[in-house]
């Protein structure tokens, strides 16, 4: 009789515990979609997407120079990243969506079901020209359609868990961290071009104002990019972002990949603007402070 006792209390302890632990799992899950779409929608993205082909190829620029291939496959083909985000088709995805629904992932973070994002790097891209954004979106419907792998996208649990306890957030809560661009007027235009490209593309890695200072990215790997530039001479600033080699020779594993792929695409007139801007920057931060 005892026995029996036993028994049955431990089942009920067991089965308490299983609804405690279920019940914490509803909990998790209900709290991280709850603040994932939390997020106001922007204003419809209105502008008309273009199909000369200088447009088409201004896209295409955008595309190689920010970087696209790097999570979505050589061909945009989509590719799960690091188990769990899927990286979408972008050639099928511009077919499939609006412009507006396109922009506001790109720009904002937000997907298409109105869920903030957790690993598309939003924060990059939120400075792109309404005209260059119309252009990548043109690119991206006449790229051709690659075939790619299946996508099966998740959250880990301990990420939901960390989105839940208000420990990690999702894309859109970090986009108030890039600061405005401050030189759209400036009379020196390499100045305001270099501006434009440094906070559309060396950002996504250097931090929201090139200065480390991406929350996620606390293990020294990159460094201030504003600091940094005080040693380099613009011949070999050009041979950093065209080859990744850095000045004293070292391998830099992240950097020589994203010089190859990625800046190896851009204009001498925008290496010389980039250059012009992050120099500026530089300048200011020894004589006054940035």
């Amino acid at each position: 009789m005892l026995g029996t006792s036993i028994v049955r209390w431990a089942a009920i302890g067991l089965g308490a515990v299983v609804l405690a632990a279920l019940g914490f799992i509803a909990w998790v899950h209900l709290a991280s979609e709850a603040r994932m779409r939390s997020f106001d929608a922007p204003p419809p993205f209105g502008v008309a997407i273009p199909e000369d082909a200088d447009s088409i190829a201004r896209g295409r620029h955008i595309v190689l120079t920010r970087g696209c291939a790097g999570c979505h496959g050589a061909d945009l083909e989509g590719r799960m990243m690091w188990g769990n985000a899927a990286a979408p088709n972008l050639a099928a995805y511009a077919r499939e969506h609006d412009a507006a629904t396109i922009e506001r992932a790109v720009r904002h973070g937000i997907d298409s079901k109105g869920r903030g994002m957790y690993s598309m790097p939003a924060y990059n891209f939120t400075h792109l020209t309404d005209e260059d954004m119309a252009s990548l979106i043109a690119y991206l419907r006449s790229a051709p359609v690659a075939e790619g792998p299946r996508l099966m996208p998740r959250v880990p649990f301990e990420t939901r868990l960390a989105i839940a306890l208000g420990q990690d957030n999702v894309m859109p809560a970090w986009m108030s961290h890039v600061p405005p661009l401050e030189h759209r007027d400036n009379p020196d235009l390499s100045i305001a071009r270099g501006e434009y490209i440094a906070m559309t593309t060396c950002n996504e890695c250097h931090g929201f104002s090139l200065r480390a200072d991406v929350p996620w990215e606390s293990d020294g790997a990159t460094p201030d990019l504003i600091a940094m530039m005080a040693g380099y001479e613009e011949a070999d600033f050009r041979r950093l972002l065209q080859e990744g080699a850095p000045i004293g020779g070292r391998d830099l594993d992240r950097m020589d990949d994203v010089a190859r792929s990625r800046f190896a695409h851009f204009a001498e007139e925008e290496l010389r603007d980039l250059y012009a801007y992050l120099r500026f920057r530089t300048d200011r931060l020894l004589s006054e402070g940035d």
